[in-house]
């Protein structure tokens, strides 16, 4: 009866033991995991403008790295909360540079490619598509933290110039984004990013549905 008893406890210990450690497990997983909440307290916890040497380096890389682990539609939040622009203003055209390709999309130079085999009138579309997608998105947003921020930004001008749009088109995005300065480059960043949500969901390729109308 002791032996039975005792193998009883063992097992009870063990059990209590595992649930322990996976709800331990499970509020280590909640408790690291990378919100845009996370990403805007880390932007104003840090004065990045004050740093100087290796601390900026090290700031630069964390801020990448929490971003990288954002969906692209938390990357495109986070980016419009404004702490990120502080940020760049305060970052060197070499900062710049580094930081952006530390943070582009995966997959980012096979959309570029795919891109440029579109049709010219598919890319405009596509890159039309994509100026719409992040104008409702900010509304959004704005919406859920401050009505009267929707509605002052529906009259902010869009994220890339109707001429920048066809140079895009007519030059082509790979050359035009290589050929962009660190500045340009941040500010075609969440239009790269949607043309690329849109890759990802199948839309970028997806043929217009035309009506076959009555047959013969």
């Amino acid at each position: 009866m002791n032996f039975q008893r005792r193998t009883l406890l063992t097992a009870g210990a063990a059990i209590v033991a595992a649930w322990v450690l996976a709800f331990g497990g499970l509020e280590l997983v909640r408790s690291t995991k990378v919100t845009q909440e996370t990403v805007r307290k880390f932007l104003q916890d840090t004065d990045f403008a004050h740093l100087t040497g290796p601390e900026r380096a090290r700031a630069l890389k964390r801020l990448a790295e929490l971003l990288n682990a954002l969906t692209i539609e938390q990357r495109q939040q986070a980016r419009f909360q404004g702490e990120i622009d502080r940020w760049m203003v305060a970052m060197t055209d070499e900062e710049k540079g580094q930081f952006l390709e530390a943070t582009l999309p995966t997959g980012f130079r096979q959309m570029i490619s795919a891109f440029e085999q579109l049709p010219e009138a598919k890319r405009r579309q596509a890159i039309s598509n994509s100026l719409k997608n992040i104008r409702q998105a900010r509304e959004r947003w704005a919406t859920n933290d401050s009505p009267d921020l929707a509605s002052s930004d529906t009259n902010q001008p869009p994220p890339l110039s109707p001429e920048l749009q066809e140079k895009a088109v007519k030059v082509g995005l790979q050359t035009f984004y290589d050929t962009s300065s660190p500045q340009m480059k941040a500010e075609l960043a969440p239009v790269l990013e949607s043309l690329q949500e849109s890759m990802n969901s199948g839309q970028l390729f997806r043929q217009p549905r035309f009506d076959r109308g009555p047959g013969p």
